[in-house]
């Protein structure tokens, strides 16, 4: 019985260590690529939403919120869904300050949509998808992610999910929280597989 038990946390244990370096391997791997993306295969710009300081974007909202703007200059004919709701100590929506921010940057406010409902990965998209449905009536629609590089994959493996055919943009995180969140993501990565 003791030999089983063994064997039995031994496999285990393999199979963890492999599930990691091969997860981790497509989060690094995915977040070191722009995909090769012409704006005339794009309906719409989605970004995703994280933390906020207040009303303020964190560091990592940031970075998402410079490579978005980045791109809609440069893709005038292109609406940008920015995305998530109100977490705890969070004055606003997230959505809302994504808004702004853009706004003041000088992005047109008729460019962009809103979704500041969702509370995870999963809920971003979702509710996404049924925003743009009530405005664009079509089977399906093609969107540019823009994230941090630790979150595209995962990212763009649930908007396929959900029937996107869905591109990337990765934007950097910061160094602060760089090997937390890349140890974090894994977790994330299966239960999105499981769960979403």
């Amino acid at each position: 019985m003791k030999n089983i038990l063994k064997k039995i946390v031994i496999i285990l244990l393999f199979l963890f260590i492999m599930s990691f370096i091969i997860i981790e391997g497509l989060i690094i791997n995915e977040g070191r690529l722009d995909d090769d993306i012409n704006s005339e295969n794009i309906d719409y710009i989605i970004v995703l939403g994280a933390r906020l300081y207040g009303s303020t974007p964190s560091p990592a909202l940031y970075e998402r919120l410079n490579k978005a703007y980045e791109y809609a200059v440069k893709n005038k004919k292109l609406k940008i869904v920015v995305t998530g709701g109100q977490g705890q100590n969070e004055n606003i929506a997230e959505a809302e300050a994504m808004k702004k921010f853009l706004i003041t940057k000088g992005i047109q406010e008729d460019r962009i949509i809103k979704e500041d409902k969702s509370t995870s990965t999963y809920e971003n998209l979702k509710f996404t998808k049924n925003i743009i449905e009530k405005i664009n009536k079509k089977n399906k629609y093609k969107v540019l992610i823009i994230t941090s590089d630790f979150h595209l994959f995962r990212s763009k493996f649930l908007a396929k999910r959900l029937g996107f055919k869905a591109y990337g943009i990765p934007a950097k995180t910061p160094e602060s929280i760089k090997k937390y969140i890349y140890l974090r993501e894994y977790a994330a990565v299966i239960k999105s597989f499981l769960l979403d």
